[in-house]
């Protein structure tokens, strides 16, 4: 697996007054890995948030915040820790924006954040585990917990009248953790609930097992680039199932790639609506985003909020991040939406107070991770058509 550094710049302008400073967040992502397809786009929604706070000439006196690329792999552990620990000793970033996996993320959080002091805001490690994990105050996320998901993904098929599945999950923390819930919530049949390792050539065993075990239709719950996408074409080859309801990790145009095999099947994915998406997906369109791919409204979000809690702790400060950005996300305050963040900053500077909404309807509850909403959606001619919110 490459261990790779890749550094960008998300600002362009030049610090204008004495104190401004160049501001630098890292971005730690799977940009190699079983998701290495969305991370990209991840990756240029935060940056977009960093760019149009730096055009504001507003944020800290005239500072500009230079993102720093680091590749988690998704699912290498010892590989994401020390790229995150790159990014704090030697590049000397504030805070994360990242990590993306929920394996990942634990290792990340407390082998390199929690020592370091480091605030980390994920968009996409929805992990259980992670709700309870001991972060020191230093973990947030802008993705809802999978605890929810699995309750979403047992309505879904109860609604259905779907009373007996099988299920494969990739053998990961997200993928135990989403199995858990799932199963925890669903009151028809488990025939057989198996996990699944990525990376493999053939995937006829995994397949065979849960054909026998039987099923009305096949829960996957894997990642869009790995096992799981593999597990889905290997089902449909040997006609073992032509239905399937998938989790968020295989939600991507890839999977579209498949289209006449996936052809009635249905999804649940992290989603939001209303006037604050609308703004983020004009901005992220206008900036040549593929705006619709997974978790890009969240990592706007959360390269958006780290930013504004430095601006109203008033510097650029680990501290500062760790100290304001519940603040910054939650009501009282004015209600800001992607785009308005020189409104954001102006009313910091006067000592006032913030509501980021932002593109995901940001609410932080509990232990720093959102309250969130998903799409449920089914694959119909070839495309994602959407048929509810929830």
């Amino acid at each position: 697996m490459k261990k790779l550094l890749l550094a960008s710049t998300a600002a362009t302008l030049m610090a204008g007054a004495g104190s401004a400073e160049d501001v630098k967040i890292g971005i730690l992502l799977g940009f190699t890995g079983p998701l290495e397809t969305i991370m990209p786009h991840m990756a240029d929604s935060a940056e977009l948030a960093f760019k149009e706070i730096s055009e504001t000439g507003k944020f800290l006196d005239g500072s500009t915040i230079t993102s720093v690329r680091a590749d988690s792999t998704c699912v290498d552990a010892s590989a994401a820790t020390a790229a995150a620990e790159r990014l704090v000793t030697s590049d000397g970033v504030v805070a994360i924006m990242g990590a993306d996996c929920s394996g990942v993320t634990g290792a990340v959080l407390s082998n390199v954040a929690v020592p370091n002091g480091v605030v980390m805001v994920s968009p996409s490690a929805t992990s259980p585990g992670l709700s309870s994990i001991e972060d020191n105050g230093l973990f947030f996320r802008t993705s809802p917990s999978d605890a929810r998901q699995g309750e979403i993904l047992a309505d879904v098929l109860e609604e259905k009248g779907i009373t007996s599945v099988a299920v494969t999950y990739n053998n990961s923390d997200y993928g135990k953790g989403l199995a858990d819930a799932f199963a925890a919530n669903y009151d028809g049949e488990i025939t057989l609930s198996a996990s699944h390792e990525d990376g493999k050539a053939d995937y006829s065993a995994e397949v065979a097992a849960l054909a026998s075990a039987g099923g009305e239709m096949l829960v996957v719950l894997g990642y869009i680039d790995q096992g799981g996408k593999n597990i889905l074409q290997s089902s449909v080859d040997t006609g073992a199932f032509d239905t399937f309801l998938v989790g968020d990790g295989m939600y991507g145009q890839s999977l579209l790639g498949l289209a006449d095999m996936v052809e009635g099947s249905l999804g649940v994915v992290p989603w939001a609506e209303g006037e604050g998406t609308d703004r983020f997906t004009e901005l992220g369109t206008e900036a040549g985003i593929l705006v619709d791919s997974t978790y890009t409204r969240e990592s706007y979000d959360a390269g958006a909020l780290i930013a504004l809690a430095m601006a109203k702790g008033g510097e650029a400060t680990k501290e500062a991040v760790a100290a304001n950005l519940l603040d910054v996300a939650n009501a009282p305050g004015e209600k800001i939406l992607p785009g308005d963040f020189e409104k954001a900053l102006d009313i910091l500077a006067a000592g006032g107070d913030i509501d980021y909404v932002g593109a995901t309807n940001v609410e932080l509850i509990g232990p720093g991770e959102a309250a969130g909403s998903y799409r449920y959606y089914t694959i119909t001619d070839g495309a994602y058509e959407t048929i509810d919110i929830r």
